[in-house]
């Protein structure tokens, strides 16, 4: 025979009662934090469904779209400017080198590194793929207005700078 036992809990009734893991469950940050990982979540979701129909990875799109426009970068101006960590970004650039769309160069200038460039194919998949993937995004962001891009802009803009 199984007993079974219940246990009351009194409820605090005042701020003063709480636990500080009670108090820290309550806190406003928290909120946010929770709100601000949903959304980065639901928007990584988003576009990472989209840039695999294209038959690349998040990282290799970021490091494409990256080059896009541009003559070329060094290694750690490719890691500063993308979402990509330095430990991971030589992998990419293989693996990117190997489907023929990019290509390393030595300047003469520094032999000590290396340029990264997009080739002719590399330059003819970001115009066609970068372009489309804009305007997929659109699709949800279009509805927001230059004034809410703005305001999040500065919000986000806010919240970084505290870190």
């Amino acid at each position: 025979m199984s007993s079974c036992c219940v246990i009351l809990v009194k409820k605090p009734t005042s701020d003063q009662d709480l636990t500080p893991s009670q108090k820290a469950a309550n806190e406003p940050t928290l909120a946010l934090l929770r709100d601000l990982v949903r959304t980065y979540q639901a928007f990584y979701s988003y576009d990472e469904a989209h840039i695999r129909t294209l038959g690349l990875t998040m990282p290799q799109f970021d490091v494409l779209a990256t080059l896009g426009n541009t003559p070329g970068m060094m290694m750690s101006q490719i890691a500063e400017q993308t979402l990509v960590t330095k430990g991971t970004l030589t992998g990419i650039v293989d693996r990117l080198e190997a489907k023929g769309l990019v290509e390393r160069t030595v300047p003469p200038d520094n032999r000590r590194c290396f340029i990264v460039k997009l080739t002719q194919a590399g330059q003819d998949l970001f115009e066609d793929v970068f372009p489309t993937h804009i305007n997929y995004l659109k699709l949800r962001l279009g509805a927001l207005n230059l004034e809410d891009i703005q305001r999040i802009q500065a919000a986000l803009g806010q919240l970084r700078a505290l870190f």
